[in-house]
């Protein structure tokens, strides 16, 4: 018995750890940073007509538990946080925040996408490179996904949410 409280207080250490955001603000509720994560094993990136993805693609959509997603070219789901401003021109995510959830750069302020159809732009992200923005949000990565497909960050706190291909958060 002693053993399962000891396992189960380890896991949620970890999940607080991978969380790793600033605080939340008041309002938004932490519920002890679990995830809400849905398993998608079969999420697949959507192609294009010649049967592949295109290789130099930054976004695209792709079909999962939740619904059409959007994730980058190599199939890696992206997340927006509600701790930002949509429209803002800088990130919130910095520190720890930055470490667990990286953010989505471009090489250009013009980022090639496929079956996004939100308004794609970039900021100068906390690193000082383009971060990539849908609809005014900006884009991250969750380091607690390890595969294309992987939607473990999806509610973690209560702020971190998959976008849809029109750049509307997903949940919460």
């Amino acid at each position: 018995m002693k053993l399962r409280i000891i396992s189960g207080l380890a896991a949620a250490a970890l999940a607080v750890a991978l969380a790793g955001c600033t605080t939340p603000a008041a309002e938004e509720p932490v519920d002890g940073g679990t995830s809400t994560a849905t398993e998608a094993p079969d999420n697949e990136a959507t192609e294009t007509d010649a049967g592949s993805p295109e290789g130099d693609v930054l976004l695209m959509t792709a079909d999962s538990d939740l619904g059409e997603i959007v994730v980058d070219g190599e199939g890696m789901v992206v997340y927006m946080f509600d701790n930002d401003t949509q429209g803002g021109d800088a990130s919130t995510c910095e520190g720890e925040c930055a470490n667990n959830w990286p953010a989505v750069t471009a090489d250009s302020d013009d980022p090639a996408v496929e079956g996004v159809t939100g308004e794609i732009g970039t900021i100068t992200g906390v690193d000082g490179e383009p971060q990539v923005t849908l609809n005014g949000w900006p884009l991250y990565y969750f380091a607690g996904d390890a595969a294309a497909g992987d939607i473990n960050g999806q509610g973690v706190n209560d702020v971190w949410w998959v976008l849809s291909p029109a750049g509307e958060k997903i949940g919460g």
